[in-house]
């Protein structure tokens, strides 16, 4: 079962969350963030992202801009815009983005339920990624941003955060991008040791949503500390522990993340069209198709919309990745018609979150910097804890999440 505990957060002041909660590292990259905070020196973008102080062509991963990342966040500490709790707790934190409400319990799982495979993972991470984000880690000695993570819904733990809910909130604001963040500080001792317990008793497994590079970096380097101290991991150390927002499965959103390919591999459109119907039942539709089951599929075509419906044959549906919509996509077009066969390095293809909508497929495509779009109907939240279950990985950029995760409205110090 799974292991949750309270922690002492850094804050900010309620006069200064505004100023200082910032997007996720990322979402955007050091110029964009430079160019979001240059009239603003207390955002957390220059902890998370302390390259955007250095040039573009300075090594963004030497020590010092690892080193420039914790003076800014003590310098918001020193300046009394960020101040620790006085008590371990517990947070309740609630996004609200178009209408979509979802809360989550802010708290610190075990490093070793990441180890012993009670956390699960469905992604690969990338060495490069993982060891910049182990390194935030280790120079701050601190957890910057939460890890993302589900768990299968529980009664009377929705409960007892409806409860909190009718207190007043420490924060309620909406940001730039119009999403409405509310925080409730639970530190009831009641209600702490209640929320512990029935993580203990009725949370089997929890799901990894977004961020498997903070996870694997939260706990390998929690492991470091932990075995230069004492290698027991009932020292009462903090790094024992990592920062995660947990959100019930029943109140998180999916949305689709599409993909568009550079070329058709040498062939022309309509033979690129009478393959693609070989193992498709192809329509051309009047305007734009979003497919919304499974299966079916948005083409988009030389200034036509096409809507595909995988034949069958073409997928399994009793293997949990082999029914994925991005497996048959792959295995029946990309990788046979077009030579894409490896997504995470082939420069012929690119991603694009459903947040953006099917007009960004159009424009890439009618610019002429893409040839071929594909809408897909996203994944849910049971494809990917069966996935999950299963100890099996899903193909790369199948999972988008919204709405995302303010930055620095809370840290976990080690």
């Amino acid at each position: 079962m799974s292991i949750l505990v309270p922690f002492k957060a850094y804050r900010p002041t309620s006069d200064n969350v505004k100023e200082i909660a910032s997007r996720p590292y990322d979402v955007l990259n050091a110029k964009e963030a430079r160019e979001i905070c240059k009239d603003n020196p207390n955002s957390f973008y220059r902890v998370i992202k302390p390259e955007l102080e250095f040039a573009d062509d300075a090594d963004h991963y030497a020590p010092e801009v690892y080193k420039k990342g914790k003076e800014n966040f003590d310098r918001l500490v020193n300046e009394n815009l960020m101040i620790q709790d006085e008590s371990e707790n517990f947070y309740a934190y609630q996004i609200i983005m178009n209408g979509h409400k979802q809360t989550g319990l802010v708290g610190c799982c075990a490093i070793d339920d990441y180890f012993n495979n009670i956390i699960k993972k469905h992604e690969l991470t990338r060495p490069d990624k993982e060891e910049d984000r182990k390194n935030h880690v280790r120079y701050s000695k601190l957890n910057y941003e939460p890890v993302f993570f589900a768990y299968p819904h529980v009664n009377s733990i929705d409960e007892l955060v409806a409860d909190v809910k009718n207190a007043e909130p420490v924060y309620d604001i909406t940001t730039d991008d119009g999403l409405q963040h509310t925080l409730w500080v639970i530190s009831d001792t009641d209600k702490v040791a209640a929320i512990k317990d029935l993580f203990k008793a009725q949370v089997p497994s929890i799901y990894v949503a977004d961020g498997h590079h903070r996870t694997a970096a939260g706990a390998l380097v929690g492991e470091e500390f932990r075995n230069e101290v004492s290698g027991n991991a009932t020292d009462g150390g903090r790094y024992n522990y990592f920062m995660a927002v947990l959100f019930p499965d029943n109140q998180l959103k999916i949305i689709d993340y599409n993909r568009v390919a550079k070329d058709l591999n040498g062939m022309d459109e309509a033979t690129f069209v009478t393959k693609i119907s070989e193992k498709f039942d192809v329509e051309e539709t009047e305007g734009q198709y979003k497919p919304n089951a499974l299966h079916h599929f948005g083409m988009y075509l030389n200034n036509k919309w096409y809507k595909l419906v995988a034949k069958e044959g073409t997928y399994n549906d009793n293997d949990p990745v082999e029914v994925l919509d991005v497996t048959i996509l792959s295995k029946q077009v990309l990788e046979p018609l077009l030579n894409i066969v490896d997504l995470r390095t082939d420069k012929r293809i690119d991603f694009v979150g459903g947040i953006r909508g099917l007009g960004e497929l159009e424009k890439r495509v009618n610019s002429g910097e893409m040839k071929v779009a594909f809408a897909l109907n996203p994944v849910s939240m049971q494809q990917l804890m069966d996935i999950s279950d299963n100890d099996m990985i899903m193909p790369p950029k199948v999972t988008w999440f919204e709405p995302k995760l303010r930055s620095g409205l809370f840290v976990h110090e080690l």
